[in-house]
């Protein structure tokens, strides 16, 4: 398929080498496109432009904190935190950062999505023992990465300390693009950070063998989480056979057949029940077959009250006689 004008590559958004250069807006819609340098690594010695577009957050269910959120858009497949507060703290007028949440906590769909914060809830001693949530928060797995690599294209919602630093960032990200400024991607971390390339696969490698000490204790969290979970559905049993139902009986349990077993013999009646409600249906799917079960009813009924008939007249017959002893 042919196409007139230049070819652009849809991830940088700058022309692809061998064509006609063309200028870049500084704003597409309501964002600011700041153009980020990559500098020249042993892998690759050429220079490369990356854009990263900002503006003010604007999702559709607003928060308290909506007013001091920037969104970014085309966020680089390496960033970290660090790399986001190194950029606004060093070359971007010094604004604060609060938090940086990336695409991976997202809660909804589209660009203008709300970003769930990504800080963990630490646990306390009496919710592992309780059995609370037990399995899901304890006995984990170790990481077998480094550091986290982002999609092509990702999305980033960055929290200032208050609205004054957001509207700082997004001023100076307009002055930045203005003057020019070659503003370098990871300038001034280097180092700080775990490396990319066949350093970060090794890394992987090793980690993806953990040595025996610590498989054992996240095995020993994780059971000792599962016991406590157990432990508490237990203890919950037994407040419920001690509470009275709704007519105020109190269910007496004998023996050890408690737990699963109860169960079992709930769900062995429950499936009696549907069996004979079952079979009634079919005894009763045809019209003559009702004809006929009324029919052996009203026969039974007249053959009870004919029987109660020649006992009343015989008590009646024998009534005054003297019975010798």
């Amino acid at each position: 398929m042919w196409c007139s004008g230049p070819i652009l590559d849809r991830t940088t958004m700058v022309p692809m080498p061998g064509n006609k250069k063309t200028a870049v807006p500084p704003a597409v819609n309501d964002f600011i496109v700041l153009p980020l340098q990559y500098p020249a690594t042993p892998s690759y010695t050429q220079t490369a432009t990356h854009h990263l577009y900002l503006r003010a957050n604007a999702p559709k269910v607003p928060t308290d904190d909506t007013p001091r959120e920037v969104f970014l858009v085309n966020v680089p497949i390496d960033a970290t935190e660090t790399h986001i507060r190194s950029l606004f703290a060093d070359q971007l007028g010094g604004a604060r950062i609060e938090r940086v949440d990336f695409e991976g906590a997202r809660v909804g769909k589209g660009i203008t999505a709300p970003v769930a914060p990504s800080r963990g809830k630490k646990r306390k001693r009496s919710q592992i023992e309780n059995g609370e949530d037990a399995g899901k928060e304890v006995g984990l797995l170790p990481d077998v990465w480094d550091r986290e690599l982002h999609r092509s294209g990702g999305t980033a919602v960055v929290t200032f300390v208050d609205k004054a630093s957001a509207d700082l960032a997004l001023r100076e990200a307009r002055r930045a693009i203005r003057e020019k400024r070659n503003i370098i991607w990871g300038a001034g971390i280097e180092g700080k950070l775990p490396p990319l390339g066949s350093a970060r696969y090794l890394a992987h490698h090793k980690l993806s063998y953990p040595d025996h000490a610590t498989l054992q204790n996240s095995v020993d969290e994780f059971m000792t989480a599962f016991a406590a979970q157990e432990a508490a559905k237990a203890k919950a049993l037994a407040r419920q056979h001690s509470v009275p139902d709704a007519d105020g009986f109190i269910t007496v349990t004998r023996g050890a057949r408690v737990g699963l077993a109860r169960d079992e013999d709930v769900k062995m009646k429950e499936e009696d029940l549907r069996k004979r409600e079952k079979s009634k249906v079919n005894e009763d799917f045809y019209r003559f077959q009702n004809r006929e079960r009324r029919k052996a009813e009203a026969g039974k009924l007249v053959k009870g009250f004919e029987e109660d008939r020649r006992r009343v007249e015989e008590m009646r017959r024998r009534r005054g006689k003297i019975r010798p002893d």
